[in-house]
């Protein structure tokens, strides 16, 4: 079920990064809390491959909403456990928003597999992560962007959720942070 979805005239607003943008993935981690959200498969696949496996992985098998390519791919079949969820291009289902929330208390790294798309979940895992954790997303053409979770960032990442159409309360309710 889909409790939030991106108005056409707020597409602007996830256009600039909510942080730090980084090219080497040795760097982004050096500068990184605990735990990581990484939001894409490119960003995970990096962060992979430079030793550091996402405390949580949300990926869909695309970037730039082409399938990723079979290297990739390989490296993002990995033993953690998989949470399965439906998440429509430029909306946040409830299921999407109770595996951001599941995986975050999990001791051990989770992938979220969206069929979909996963785009906005950097959002309500900003919203959902503790302050000190980092989330970690793909700039397109430009690299990794690096968001600390902090009260000014999850307070940004807040005000876009609530800018978003449809069912604020039960999306925060979902993400176990009240109105």
């Amino acid at each position: 079920m889909t409790l939030l979805s991106l108005p056409d005239d707020l597409r602007g607003a996830f256009k600039d990064p909510m942080g730090p943008v980084y090219t080497d993935p040795e760097r982004l981690l050096a500068d990184a809390g605990d735990p990581i959200v990484a939001v894409g498969d490119v960003v995970t696949y990096h962060l992979r491959v430079a030793g550091r496996d996402p405390d949580v992985a949300v990926i869909d098998g695309k970037t730039k909403r082409e399938a990723v390519g079979e290297e990739i791919a390989a490296v993002l079949d990995g033993e953690n456990r998989r949470i399965e969820v439906d998440n429509e291009p430029a909306t946040l289902s409830a299921a999407m928003l109770g595996a951001l929330v599941e995986a975050l208390a999990s001791d051990d790294p989770v992938v979220i597999h969206v069929t979909g798309e996963e785009d906005l979940a950097t959002v309500p895992a900003i919203v959902a992560a503790p302050e000190g954790a980092s989330v970690v997303y793909g700039q397109p053409d430009e690299g990794m962007v690096l968001v600390d979770v902090t009260p000014e960032s999850r307070r940004e990442a807040r005000e876009l959720l609530e800018a978003l159409d449809g069912d604020t309360a039960a999306a925060l309710s979902a993400l176990g942070v009240g109105k």
